[in-house]
């Protein structure tokens, strides 16, 4: 769970990175990123092992929530969460289960169009390339599409934001000096990519709105 959460933590960085073009309305750019990341070979081989771990990840945590399940069948007589756990720490098979049915909508949505569908091509610099910008902006200029994405990044930050911390303390990777840091730049980092991830698709509807 560790590893493959921070892999895939990892992957969102250049994801969000990659899709920093929306804000600008930069067709061309986008365009280029996409089809660097479809078709340059290390990156084709990456992205196998992203799948990987992203089944690997589910299939784990579903697991833990059975084990936890069985190892404790009847409920505490008195039980008071807040006390010594997050909401997010006591919801991350909830928070989990969220973020991969999004995945699967998402991936139907653009992954699987991208790969099987009819994708409109424009030209750049003499190359034609799939315009997959111009699928995003149109799945982005409907309003359902758009409430589930900022819904599912929310819960998606609170994912994250104890699960840095967990893939660290799992590792071994916790000090008594060091491991308040490492949380809090874990909470920081999970919230700069569910905002940034939900800004996107919340943009560029004002922007279809206000046209």
């Amino acid at each position: 769970m560790a590893l493959t959460g921070l892999f895939l933590s990892s992957f969102l960085i250049i994801h969000l990175i990659g899709n920093m073009p929306i804000l600008f309305g930069d067709q061309e750019a986008f365009n280029l990123y996409a089809a660097f990341m479809t078709s340059f070979p290390p990156i084709k081989a990456v992205s196998y092992l992203l799948y990987g771990s992203i089944l690997l990840h589910a299939i784990d945590g579903i697991f833990l929530m059975r084990q936890n399940k069985v190892a404790r069948p009847e409920a505490y007589v008195s039980y008071n969460g807040k006390a010594n756990a997050t909401w997010a720490s006591r919801n991350m098979g909830l928070l989990g289960i969220f973020t991969l049915l999004f995945l699967i909508i998402h991936m139907r949505s653009f992954w699987y169009e991208m790969h099987f569908g009819h994708v409109p091509t424009m030209d750049i610099e003499g190359a034609q390339v799939k315009d997959l910008y111009t699928m995003t902006i149109e799945a982005f200029h409907q309003l359902w599409y758009v409430i589930l994405y900022v819904v599912c990044m929310i819960m998606l930050g609170f994912h994250l934001s104890h699960g840095m911390s967990s893939a660290f303390q799992t590792l071994g990777l916790n000090h008594p000096k060091y491991t308040p840091a490492i949380e809090k730049a874990g909470r920081y980092f999970a919230w700069i990519m569910a905002l940034g991830f939900a800004i996107i698709p919340a943009y560029v509807y004002l922007q279809h709105l206000t046209a």
